[in-house]
């Protein structure tokens, strides 16, 4: 395994004399499982021009031990590949572009960098499984040394808002950006509100939500939100990067909203360049309806689709724009999967009748945080696609229980290093379990998680409505009127689906 380090990862956190904590253990259990660390020539060029000869002499210090990438790829005549990514002309934005073309090309397996203008073109040429933050590549990579154990963060806890210390430095900056912060937080505690929060291995506070229900108009400029029951996320922030906490805070927040048969979120937020908040929201459908009397922007997630912003989307991007809402219409096929009962407990940790494991009662699955997921198995299906509807069956429990929908598939793929190129940092794979499934010609689907059923359907259920014939082997595809059926007889509400 082959992995690029941008220099800037030694020096994110503005100290120019010590490697991160956090780097360090990366680079030993990168060392462990004998991946080969490289830089790039042009990160190299760029160093020697710096002018600060002090400056230089460190970041030349802490790269000369690792060898150059031989003969990188050049993306200067790709004008498809310039063309998506965007090329200013300056040097800074060259050697980004060259670090992601090594990827582009396999020269390399990962990009590792803290630079989020690295993070936003990877998405945009779809190669962002590959590029990691630093908190990222530790959890990945440490699961190769665990082989079929899972790598897990500290536990999310649900307290009430009262338990919480305002010392803790978690809310240093929230301070800083409200001057009334400890009378908000005093009435919030005194109106017994909830949180969930998440705590670091030293106790301190390493990402906390708090959330209100509430009916009033919203302040924002060019136009008021009107009067409507929604929920407010009053405090969303994350400091424990990699362990896909803000997604379950999104996962969470929905679940909390259905639960009240609210259909709208929103949240409010100073937003500042190279806002991570922002780019995690916005990639699940809040967007900004404008600017309140404060500055801060105000970000809308509506939940059931709007007819006129659903009409001309594709099947996949009403998933993007509308989740946990989906098109189910006959531009979409429909599938089957079998699934084992522990890789359905692994990815699917909020199924209610999924036996709890006594390691979570203190540690995450972390697969179990995500809304995107990845599926992998030797199947030799060829036609499933974007947008597609793919519903769990757990084979041993012999029950269809779950719905998700299709971003990506990759198949034919030989290697385990393909493999864990394909999946990236969406879930968390053992190696011993890559190397298993390998050993033939591999499939990985990426979807993201839907719905359960309410009413689980039964094997034999299946068979009497003529949905199955046979224990389902492998990928099957169903027609639409089975798929309906499912839709029916499992409760799927059909006010989240577009057809």
């Amino acid at each position: 395994m082959r992995v690029l380090l941008d220099t800037n990862i030694f020096i994110y956190r503005e100290d120019n004399q010590v490697i991160p904590e956090d780097l360090q253990n990366l680079i030993l259990v990168l060392n462990k499982i004998r991946a080969e660390l490289l830089i790039h020539p042009l990160s190299v060029q760029e160093i020697r021009r710096d002018r600060n000869k002090k400056r230089q002499a460190v970041m030349l210090s802490k790269i000369g031990a690792y060898p150059v990438l031989e003969m990188p790829p050049t993306p200067d005549n790709d004008h498809e590949f310039l063309k998506i990514i965007g090329c200013k002309n300056d040097a800074h934005d060259l050697i980004d572009n060259n670090l992601l073309y090594a990827i582009q090309k396999d020269a390399v397996d990962f990009l590792l960098t803290e630079d989020r203008d690295i993070h936003k073109k990877a998405v945009r040429v779809g190669i962002d499984s590959r590029v990691l933050l630093i908190a990222e590549a530790l959890l990945l990579f440490r699961a190769h040394l665990q082989k079929d154990s899972v790598v897990t963060p500290p536990a999310l806890s649900r307290k009430p808002v009262h338990s919480l210390d305002t010392n803790d430095p978690f809310f240093d900056s929230l301070k800083e950006e409200y001057q009334e912060f400890e009378n908000w937080f005093r009435k919030v505690k005194r109106e017994g509100r909830e949180c969930l929060v998440s705590y670091k291995d030293d106790g301190g506070i390493g990402a906390l939500l708090i959330y209100k229900f509430e009916e009033e108009l919203v302040d924002a400029v060019p136009r008021n939100l009107p009067k409507k029951r929604r929920v407010k996320l009053s405090t969303f922030k994350v400091e424990q990067l990699g362990y896909k906490i803000g997604e379950l805070f999104i996962k969470l927040s929905i679940d909390i909203a259905l639960k009240d048969d609210v259909y709208e979120i929103y949240l409010t937020h100073f937003v500042r360049p190279e806002d991570r908040l922002v780019e995690l929201i916005t990639e699940y459908g809040f967007y900004s309806v404008g600017t309140n009397s404060r500055g801060e922007g105000v970000f809308v997630k509506r939940l059931i689709p709007e007819l006129i912003r659903a009409k001309g989307l594709s099947p996949f991007d009403i998933t993007r724009v509308f989740y946990p809402s989906f098109y189910d219409g006959a531009k979409v096929k429909k599938f089957i999967i079998p699934i084992r009962p522990l890789y359905h407990g692994r990815l699917f940790t909020n199924y209610k009748d999924r036996q709890t494991e006594l390691q979570e009662m203190f540690f995450y699955i972390v697969e179990g945080n995500t809304i995107k997921k990845a599926y992998v198995c030797n199947s030799r299906i060829r036609n499933v696609s974007q947008g597609d509807i793919i519903l769990f069956y757990v084979s041993e429990r012999k029950k269809l229980i779950t719905l998700g929908v299709v971003e990506t598939v990759y198949r034919g793929l030989q290697h385990s290093s393909d493999i864990v190129k394909a999946v990236g940092k969406r879930t968390v794979y053992s190696m011993n379990e890559i190397d298993s499934i390998s050993i033939k010609p591999s499939l990985v689907i990426l979807f993201w998680q839907y719905w359960h059923l309410d009413h689980p359907l039964s094997y034999y259920q299946l068979i009497d409505m003529g949905i199955l014939k046979g224990p389902p082997r492998s990928i099957v595809r169903i027609p639409d009127q089975h798929y309906y059926l499912i839709k029916e007889t499992g409760r799927i509400n059909a006010r989240f689906t577009v057809n």
